[in-house]
């Protein structure tokens, strides 16, 4: 009886160890992995809503290593933020920020102001 016991216990132990040790993981023959080239793109977009007081635009030019681009937005004080930017795997990302306008606060603070969209019936 010991020897059937012993002689299961090294089949369960050499089992075991063929096994891989993480059995979630990338097989051997997977270990090498896939890099897609670089791509080049563009975008623009722009929002001007009066009624909502939403108003933002992003643009952005990729040639495939480097972006540029720049995004605007009309702050709650009353300025316009403006960010210019590039970015690349070298020097990563550096922005320019520059401001319009001057900062404007109400003399008078209260709830706020909201609206319902058209065509919202409760």
């Amino acid at each position: 009886m010991a020897s059937k016991v012993a002689i299961v216990s090294l089949v369960l132990v050499g089992a075991a160890l063929g096994l891989p040790s993480d059995s979630y993981g990338p097989s051997p023959s997977h270990q090498q992995s896939y890099k897609a080239p670089p791509m080049p793109y563009n975008f623009v977009y722009g929002v001007n809503d009066q009624y909502a007081g939403a108003d933002y635009g992003h643009s952005e030019d990729s040639d495939g290593n480097t972006v540029k681009g720049t995004y605007t937005v009309q702050l709650p004080d009353g300025r316009r933020q403006t960010v210019n930017y590039i970015a690349d795997h070298f020097n990563g990302y550096q922005a320019q920020v520059k401001y319009e306008g001057q900062a404007q606060y109400p003399h008078e603070y209260g709830p706020a102001i909201t609206f319902k969209p058209k065509g919202y019936h409760r």
